[in-house]
C-alpha cells in the first residue's frame, strides 16, 4: 500500500512524537494538538486548526468535518489523547 504524502506524513509523526516526549502521559487531546500546533509552526509548516471541510457523498453535500490539524494543506493531523 502506498503511502500519500510520505515524507511529509513521516515529518508529522516524527514532531508528534518530540511534542508527546516532552509533554508525557495522560493530557487531553487538546493539550497535544496545542502542542503539535507550536512545534509544527516552528519547523516552518503551515498549519490551520480546526478547519472547516464539507463532507460529500454522491455529490451530495452531506455535512461538515472539522480537522484538528491541517498541515501544508495536504494532511490531516488528527490527534487523540494519549
Amino acid at each position: 500500500m502506498e503511502i500519500l504524502h510520505k515524507e511529509l506524513t513521516d515529518q508529522i509523526l516524527k514532531t508528534f512524537y518530540d511534542v508527546y516526549n516532552e509533554l508525557g502521559y495522560g493530557f487531553l487531546e487538546k493539550v497535544y494538538q496545542n502542542g503539535m500546533y507550536i512545534e509544527l509552526k516552528s519547523r516552518g509548516f503551515e498549519v490551520e486548526a480546526h478547519k472547516q471541510i464539507k463532507v460529500f457523498y454522491k455529490n451530495y453535500e452531506v455535512g461538515n468535518y472539522y480537522a484538528d490539524l491541517i498541515v501544508n494543506d495536504l494532511v490531516d493531523s488528527g490527534i487523540k489523547s494519549c
